[in-house]
């Protein structure tokens, strides 16, 4: 982890998706000042599933991925977060410790802010409560459409449905296809949809076979999203 020089709120990439973004120049410059600004390189760890939480971790860039370990020592993603997530923000109102440990996949600057001075934000400016509600809401959405899919979907149905969110936070227009802007490995992909590698290769074989997918080394790209959306049941 490196410490940097404390940037602008106001300049930054992901101010759109972020929980401040509604906040006034005076307000924002404010939570800029309190801020810690860290960069992180591919691997290191933000924060460790057990440990107490003292603040949220605003993501200006990159993506960090936040894994579970159960009794049996095996680690699960729970999620991928980018630039405008937070991470932290349910230890606001609880006095639980962290339930996941994060790592970048990449090299990541995020932004810290310790729970004191988030808390006196939020009791002044609602818009921030209003916007870390949000966020836990979709974060509870996400895990109920999860849980949902490891139980009524095969695996087949899982690994489309998580390409095709995978396109909808991390895609980018590549011609007449998408690419995903994010390396995962098999395993790390497997672990989110709840398989074995060697299932996970075949199911992946058979959307190359069907023309729905391509890979350049760890690099995705869908060639057929309608239907890629058929196969993973999903109807829009």
């Amino acid at each position: 982890m490196k410490k940097v020089n404390n940037s602008s709120c106001e300049n930054c990439t992901s101010r759109g998706d972020g929980i401040f973004c509604e906040l006034n120049i005076p307000e924002m410059d404010e939570v800029s000042h309190h801020k810690i600004n860290n960069t992180y390189k591919k691997g290191q760890t933000l924060f460790i599933q057990g440990n107490h939480p003292f603040g949220i971790y605003c993501i200006s860039s990159g993506n960090i991925k936040l894994t579970k370990t159960g009794l049996d020592g095996k680690e699960t993603i729970v999620r991928i977060a980018h630039g405008g997530d937070i991470l932290g923000h349910r230890s606001l109102f609880t006095d639980d410790h962290y339930s996941a440990t994060a790592t970048a996949m990449e090299d990541t600057e995020v932004c810290f802010i310790d729970k004191k001075f988030i808390l006196k934000i939020i009791e002044r400016n609602p818009t921030v409560a209003l916007s870390i509600i949000n966020k836990l809401s979709r974060d509870m959405g996400s895990a109920e459409k999860k849980l949902s899919s490891l139980h009524q979907k095969n695996v087949r149905e899982r690994l489309a449905e998580l390409i095709i969110s995978l396109k909808a936070t991390h895609g980018v227009k590549d011609g007449d296809r998408w690419k995903i802007n994010l390396k995962l490995t098999r395993e790390e992909m497997a672990t989110m949809i709840g398989t074995a590698n060697e299932t996970l290769i075949r199911f992946m074989t058979e959307f190359k076979d069907a023309g729905i997918i391509e890979q350049e080394g760890k690099t995705l790209y869908i060639k057929d999203e309608e239907e890629l959306l058929n196969w993973a049941n999903i109807n829009y």
